[in-house]
């Protein structure tokens, strides 16, 4: 039934050319701040603009908290093209690319957002337990409130920005235009999976790394064509990007940042990368299957996308 929503609206696969266009031109302006920041900030220091075109230099220039703020505003800015174009390219309701039911499920929402960030917070208390020597206790109270803010207000729009483009946007676009599920479901999260192939964790892991990325796309594409909405992942993500922010840091890490804990260990990219996938990832599945009642696994992943049928209106 998500999937199969979108014929209700202006659907025509045109309009999600043209509106993927749009989008990636929201988020690229939403990076000019982060740029003209750096920019002014190599200037007063006397530096080369040379350091601009150096990831690793870029994300060293300005403060960790600036940095953060400055990277998740092209993703918020990126959401408002998202909302812009659902609703005036394609008359669909944010809504409609929300859910099926009639109202946003919240419940839904915070129940993946605490599932993540519980199993996180144990998970990573365990392992400060066993191996106290590769944690550096680094909490700063005023850097780390400053972070805090940064994180309940942007994080959200960051993951929704990712959810609503390839759970949401894509799914439907791709599956009003081939019929199906499995396809939509698999070319996002491979398109998801890839869209990370720059973060600094694929140079220190190799593409191994990838794996997970794509697998995680898949879980959470799997949660949305199961539960017939994008509340369970919205959660899932917001939570797992929130608690990795300001949990635990690493110097090869996206989120660079000023969490409680820093992650002193050389990273290695071994059978561990496939734990959450083949294990963990499963398990989540089937707790969200028990507590929401999935059923008719192979129609709702691999079956076929319909239009639905418009009941003829009859005079009386």
């Amino acid at each position: 039934m998500y999937i199969s929503s979108a014929f209700k609206y202006q659907h025509e696969w045109w309009r999600y050319l043209i509106g993927l266009l749009v989008i990636f031109i929201f988020s690229q302006l939403g990076s000019l701040p982060f740029l003209v920041a750096a920019a002014l900030k190599v200037t007063e220091e006397g530096g080369s603009f040379d350091d601009l075109s150096d990831t690793d230099k870029l994300m060293t220039i300005l403060s960790s908290n600036t940095t953060l703020f400055l990277m998740l505003l092209s993703f918020a800015v990126g959401l408002l093209g998202i909302y812009l174009i659902v609703k005036y390219l394609h008359r669909q309701p944010m809504k409609a690319l929300t859910t099926t039911r009639k109202r946003v499920d919240w419940g839904r929402f915070f129940f993946g957002f605490l599932l993540i960030t519980v199993f996180t917070l144990v998970a990573t208390g365990v392992d400060f337990y066993l191996n106290p020597d590769n944690y550096e206790v680094q909490f700063n109270l005023k850097p780390f409130l400053v972070l805090l803010f940064i994180v309940i207000i942007f994080i959200p729009l960051q993951t929704s920005f990712e959810e609503y483009l390839f759970r949401g946007y894509l799914m439907q676009g791709i599956g009003v235009l081939v019929k199906n599920k499995w396809f939509p479901l698999l070319s996002t999260s491979l398109i998801f999976g890839l869209m990370h192939f720059a973060n600094p964790e694929v140079d220190k892991l190799g593409s191994v790394i990838m794996v997970y990325y794509i697998g995680t796309g898949l879980f959470l594409g799997i949660i949305t064509l199961m539960d017939d909405g994008l509340e369970l992942a919205l959660g899932f993500h917001a939570g797992n990007n929130a608690i990795a922010a300001l949990l635990v840091t690493a110097d090869w890490t996206v989120f660079t940042t000023n969490s409680v804990l820093k992650d002193l260990s050389e990273p290695t990219a071994g059978f561990d990368i496939l734990i959450p996938i083949f294990v963990i990832y499963p398990i989540f599945l089937f707790v969200m299957a028990k507590r929401y009642k999935w059923n008719n696994w192979k129609v709702k992943l691999f079956g076929s996308v319909e239009k639905p049928i418009e009941k003829a209106l009859t005079e009386n």
